[in-house]
């Protein structure tokens, strides 16, 4: 009885708000993710991806953007998150040639090539509007770089594979569209191909008894391991 009037004042009080908001669960980089970003609520437009225009493009939203306009914003968001331009420029050159409007066959979108469930997990509603989808790009890419101790070699690697391939094989993955990825952008960047750093999960500490009685503790158990065979 006591349960079902909880039910009963649950949906008197939150009914309106479950009609006005959907939301769903998504799984997004491996953890179940509340929303109301649920895929019909992305905005998209057909076709195949677009050739490269340089000179003007048009939004879905029918406002025009020249490229000086986009490396504008590219800027002043980068300037804002903290993340260096010219590597998001180079992205933006790699992933769709400055097109807002471009789309992959995977089904990535617009000008950073986000793919439906990085616009969610970004809070992207139109991904073919500049604005939106260079936000939520350079937000994604900080991200990344954060989770990757700063390796920007392995941050490029997941913003085309994914975060958790990369984390899992701890390197580049041997994918020959990734390697092209960072390769390329790498040698745009830097001037040359830039190695990556092996990526260490981090490993809970452990008790390890050495050979002479000595009781280690460390979080790299398989240094020692050869301890316990003496």
């Amino acid at each position: 009885m006591f349960i079902h009037l909880l039910i009963f004042l649950f949906f008197l009080f939150f009914a309106d708000l479950l009609v006005a908001e959907k939301i769903c669960l998504k799984t997004i980089d491996g953890e179940v993710v509340y929303t109301n970003l649920c895929e019909n609520s992305i905005k998209k437009i057909p076709g195949k991806k677009s050739k490269v225009n340089l000179t003007k493009f048009e939004s879905s939203s029918g406002i025009g953007y020249s490229r000086l306009e986009l490396e504008r914003i590219v800027e002043e968001k980068c300037k804002l998150y903290g993340v260096d331009a010219k590597l998001i420029k180079e992205m933006i050159r790699m992933e769709s040639g400055w097109n807002v409007n471009a789309i992959s066959p995977k089904g990535a979108m617009g000008i950073m090539q986000l793919m439906p469930a990085t616009a969610i997990l970004m809070g992207v509603k139109n991904p073919f509007d500049p604005q939106e989808n260079i936000d939520g790009g350079i937000r994604y890419m900080k991200y990344l770089l954060g989770r990757f101790g700063g390796d920007i070699s392995l941050a490029l690697a997941a913003y085309n594979a994914g975060p958790n391939l990369v984390a899992s094989v701890g390197r580049i993955p041997n994918i020959p569209e990734t390697r092209n990825y960072v390769n390329t952008i790498s040698l745009r960047y830097y001037g040359k191909n830039q190695p990556s750093t092996p990526y260490t999960r981090s490993v809970p500490i452990k008790a390890v008894v050495m050979s002479d009685g000595t009781v280690l503790y460390t979080n790299r158990e398989d240094m020692y391991i050869w301890s316990r065979r003496w």
